[in-house]
């Protein structure tokens, strides 16, 4: 049920063109004023462009978030392929370093998924689309991070490992 409102309110609009059509073809029979076809053709064109844009909004959305979902499958700890080797040699490394402290905060594999996703700047919106879940859920796991980590919230989460490096 992931994009189940913007569907919903597909389906609504293409009722709209159905009807605005099927009352523009009765209206046209019946000698209605050219005006009243004119403003029923624009709501029904209006309608299409809708559709249209929320259709091409949730297909990029769910390309984004199966990319995300590849990427957070990835991350292993395996070298970044395709990037310079320098590059590749210290996301592999910050990849140890996530890890071993996720293990020393104690974080369950769902948690450590979400906190990947904090930290890559993902609302809880993004991440509970990304994941699935209910975004109040995707809030409670936070929660949940933060105080395994000893931090007051998101920001704070991300300083945590960059701090150090700066």
């Amino acid at each position: 049920m992931l994009y189940l409102k913007e569907l919903l309110i597909i389906l609504i609009l293409a009722i709209v063109v159905a009807g605005n059509l099927g009352d523009v073809a009765y209206d046209y029979r019946e000698g209605a004023s050219m005006t009243h076809i004119a403003m029923e053709l624009s709501i029904a064109v209006l309608s299409v462009a809708l559709i249209s844009g929320l259709t091409f909004g949730v297909w990029r959305q769910s390309r984004s978030n199966a990319h995300l979902k590849k990427e957070l499958a990835s991350l292993s700890g395996s070298p970044g392929q395709g990037l310079p080797p320098a590059l590749a040699s210290a996301r592999h490394e910050l990849a140890l370093v996530l890890k071993k402290q996720f293990e020393d905060w104690q974080l369950t594999q769902t948690e450590r998924e979400v906190a990947m996703l904090l930290l890559k700047g993902l609302s809880f919106k993004e991440i509970a689309a990304v994941r699935d879940t209910m975004e109040k859920t995707v809030r409670q796991q936070a929660s949940t991070i933060y105080k395994k980590a000893g931090v007051s919230g998101r920001h704070t989460f991300s300083a945590w490992f960059i701090e150090d490096l700066l």
